[in-house]
């Protein structure tokens, strides 16, 4: 298998080092995001106590009878506040369900006007009044830090620092809540069902903390796919479609998928907390100027981000 490059890097020495540690810094998330689309960041804002009260309130919803998961469903909102149950989404051109339930939260609005269309409210679980609170805290923190990756990269894009903030700042992004459920029988399900099927995620970067158990896997360039493991309470960072979009694929939206576990594993559950860094939907993602030339030629049409979020949520099944 060839040698992957998955560096881990400490978002410090951007946010509080020397000029030349800031550089080089930028250099390294550049060529890993150009390479392989994955890096694995250490002291990114989040505590290893908040880390575990999150998967703890995360078990504590999904542990709830169906019932009352399912009051807090909205298939108007496409999946994009509250709960959204099993069987629902897939990968792009897959034709099973991937075998989870999400629950996922979006952006709350600080002075800006703006439509409920584009920014429904935020979904209460009344259950759980810390899952409400231990998931605005990580949505923030987890804002915080991908606007600083953003910083770097746009550095290493050889675009103002501040680039990205205008799109980003108010923003649609979303924190996603996913549990993986027990596949009581292995024998039931379909040959093609897995945990979630290989795909590329539609944002910018996505945030990863963690996750409970082993499965996730990205998809080499020889064709290998190959396990991501995040040490400790790092989390794992990865470019998204919109990003490689903007670069005209100087930066790689790589393939990834959650593989269903050993068979003697298959009655566990596994919990992952991703955070899908979405711009405004009016950005435009033409292909910067500068990611196109003669050896590179422009790989996309021009679209704007909701016009991308629109198209792909379609695909994957949670809009009709």
């Amino acid at each position: 298998m060839a040698l992957v490059n998955i560096p881990r890097l400490d978002l410090l020495q951007y946010t509080e080092g020397t000029a030349e540690q800031r550089k080089q810094f930028s250099q390294e998330i550049g060529k890993a995001f150009n390479e392989t689309g994955f890096v694995t960041i250490a002291n990114h804002g989040l505590s290893q106590s908040l880390i575990d009260e999150l998967y703890s309130v995360v078990k504590a919803f999904f542990d709830q009878p169906e019932a009352i998961k399912r009051k807090y469903e909205y298939p108007e909102l496409a999946g994009q506040r509250g709960y959204t149950s099993k069987g629902k989404e897939k990968a792009k051109d897959a034709s099973t369900p991937d075998l989870k339930e999400f629950w996922q939260r979006g952006q709350t609005i600080v002075g800006e006007t703006y439509s409920k269309e584009d920014f429904p409210d935020n979904i209460t679980v009344e259950e759980l009044p810390r899952f409400n609170e231990v998931t605005a805290e990580i949505y923030k923190k987890l804002e915080d830090a991908g606007r600083n990756l953003l910083k770097a990269i746009a550095c290493y894009l050889d675009l103002e620092e501040d680039y990205f903030e205008q799109y980003v700042i108010n923003g649609n992004s979303i924190l996603r809540a996913i549990h993986y459920f027990p596949i009581e029988n292995p024998d039931a399900i379909a040959a093609d069902a897995v945990r979630a099927g290989a795909h590329e995620d539609i944002n910018l970067i996505t945030l990863l903390i963690g996750a409970s158990a082993d499965g996730l896997e990205v998809l080499t360039k020889d064709g290998q796919w190959f396990p991501i493991k995040a040490k400790g309470e790092d989390i794992v960072v990865n470019v998204g479609d919109m990003l490689q979009r903007l670069t005209n694929n100087k930066l790689k939206s790589t393939t990834h998928r959650v593989v269903n576990p050993p068979r003697e594993l298959m009655k566990t559950s596994r919990y992952s907390v991703p955070f899908f860094l979405h711009p405004k939907a009016s950005m435009s993602l033409a292909c910067l100027d500068s990611c196109v030339s003669e050896s590179y030629p422009k790989a996309y049409e021009d679209y704007t981000a909701g016009q991308y979020l629109d198209e792909r949520l379609r695909e994957i099944g949670l809009k009709m």
